[in-house]
């Protein structure tokens, strides 16, 4: 992949929408204090766009296993049915934006990529596409004539718990330095982080919003040796561990997710803890 392949301008966003058909627009409204955007998606979204729950249409909470963490993956059944639902077919081209620098984006882009249909996320979210003059239109999602696609699961690639301990090249914590540390842990078990990981926070991507030069962002990776082998994704729950993978795919480095991440992990007392920097 290229950079042009996982991240569209607003410019050209602007462009692709004069198109017949227009890109089918997903809209993640998500953080971890307000994970339900649905009236901020209300108030102002791209004309077209469809208002996606991270929580119930991009994770799965039926799950009663505290070591799959906080976000689990949701079954590829559920999730082929929710992407009939978004009207998206293998040839559908797709944009995925929100109002957070990417953040919950980047967790819809790679299950989409994971079940192997194209998706582009919107680089400098809402707050890009209005710079560039961009309209919005208010009120809820409009309906779309559901779909019939069958997805192909796996074609991004997972790894596990066990994996994460053996892992034979550098893995990446997306959380604040903070948080990996061990000197704050607001939502998990215990603090710290994977024994042998590297401090990785997926907001460096995206300082001002939009993602970092692509020359910036190779020698970020580089420094943190995730250019030169496989290389391993992780945060709280596996929604920001997508940013760091979005980055890399663009740089055309293919990570591997683990989805459970710390709050997996960090809920199985057999898995040793490291903390400081």
């Amino acid at each position: 992949m290229t950079r042009s392949d996982v991240l569209i301008t607003a410019d050209e966003l602007l462009s692709r929408l004069t198109s017949t058909p227009p890109p089918r627009l997903l809209d993640v409204r998500w953080t971890l204090t307000k994970p339900d955007g649905r009236d901020d998606f209300a108030a102002g979204h791209i004309p077209g766009a469809i208002y996606v729950d991270l929580d119930t249409e991009l994770a799965d909470h039926d799950s009663t296993d505290a070591t799959a963490g906080r976000h689990p993956l949701p079954s590829p059944e559920a999730f082929e049915n929710t992407v009939r639902t978004w009207g998206i077919d293998t040839d559908t081209e797709v944009v995925v934006y929100d109002d957070n620098s990417s953040l919950g984006a980047a967790r819809a882009w790679w299950l989409l990529r994971w079940a192997g249909l194209n998706a582009r996320v919107l680089d400098g979210g809402l707050a890009a596409y209005r710079e560039a003059g961009g309209e919005l239109e208010t009120g809820d999602s409009r309906a779309v004539e559901p779909s019939s696609v069958e997805i192909s699961p796996g074609s991004l690639p997972v790894i596990d718990a066990d994996d994460a301990a053996a892992w034979n090249g550098v893995l990446l914590d997306a959380r604040a330095g903070e948080r990996f540390r061990g000197e704050t842990e607001p939502l998990d078990p215990q603090a710290g982080h994977i024994p042998g990981a590297k401090n990785a926070p997926a907001t460096a991507n995206v300082p001002a919003g939009a993602f970092l030069p692509e020359a910036l962002l190779r020698e970020r990776f580089a420094d943190l040796g995730a250019l030169d082998g496989p290389v391993g994704v992780y945060c709280g729950s596996g929604v920001t561990a997508c940013h760091n993978a979005l980055a890399l795919a663009s740089l055309g480095i293919e990570a591997s997710l683990y989805p459970a991440s710390w709050s997996g992990w960090s809920a199985d007392p057999d898995r040793p803890v490291e903390t400081g920097a």
